[in-house]
């Protein structure tokens, strides 16, 4: 499992963020968000980054792709969850993401497939409607939980997991890009805590090697 040096960076959970198909890549963050400690381990090549004290499950009432209200916590209790931040209008972080993440789970025998959770949660709420959000998933996994809502729950939430949104802008060509951070969390169906941590460059191969474990709560 790849680990970071605790002593040089204590891994600032308001993570890079990644203005998906700008080339941007750098943001102010809040001081006040939490940090993920996480322990070295040298000469560790897997994708999974452990964190010491996970995550709790944010506080998130939102929308579904159905129009309906969705509790986060409540939804999730005691399952397998991956949950990301991303929008729809993104070029490329994010529906590579989230494809990386269907083809794994389609690996997975089907018992297992439906106990898993992944929820795709929108940074860009004014143009990811529940209908939107419905259209884009269907074509990458339907069992996908996708969320909508007021931007700054939204925001708030993904802070908790030290994930940082800004809110979408135009960028130098007037398209409008949303900053945020690229990481999948998982959370852990003994304990519900955000226990796992994966970077945009996890591959298909990592979530597919990794996804049995998380199904039942272990450490890759």
């Amino acid at each position: 499992m790849r680990k970071k040096t605790l002593a040089a960076a204590l891994l600032a959970a308001t993570l890079t963020l990644s203005a998906c198909g700008s080339g941007d890549s750098d943001s102010d963050s809040d001081s006040d968000s939490p940090i993920a400690m996480v322990s070295e381990e040298a000469g560790a090549e897997k994708a999974a980054t452990a964190l010491d004290n996970p995550f709790e499950k944010p506080d998130l009432v939102l929308t579904d792709t159905q129009g309906k209200e969705y509790d986060f916590r409540a939804e999730t209790a005691g399952k397998p969850t991956l949950v990301y931040f991303g929008y729809t209008h993104c070029p490329d972080v994010c529906p590579l993401t989230m494809n990386n993440l269907a083809v794994a789970k389609k690996q997975l025998p089907q018992d297992q497939q439906d106990e898993l959770r992944i929820v795709f949660v929108t940074t860009d709420p004014e143009r990811d409607t529940s209908a939107a959000l419905g259209k884009w998933l269907k074509g990458i996994d339907s069992q996908v939980v996708g969320l909508t809502g007021d931007f700054d729950t939204i925001q708030a939430g993904a802070r908790t997991l030290g994930i940082s949104i800004d809110a979408p802008r135009k960028d130098d060509r007037g398209q409008v890009v949303s900053d945020h951070g690229t990481q999948v969390i998982a959370f852990s169906p003994k304990t519900d805590g955000g226990y796992l941590l994966y970077g945009e460059d996890a591959t298909v191969e990592d979530y597919t090697a990794d996804l049995p474990k998380i199904i039942k709560g272990e450490n890759p």
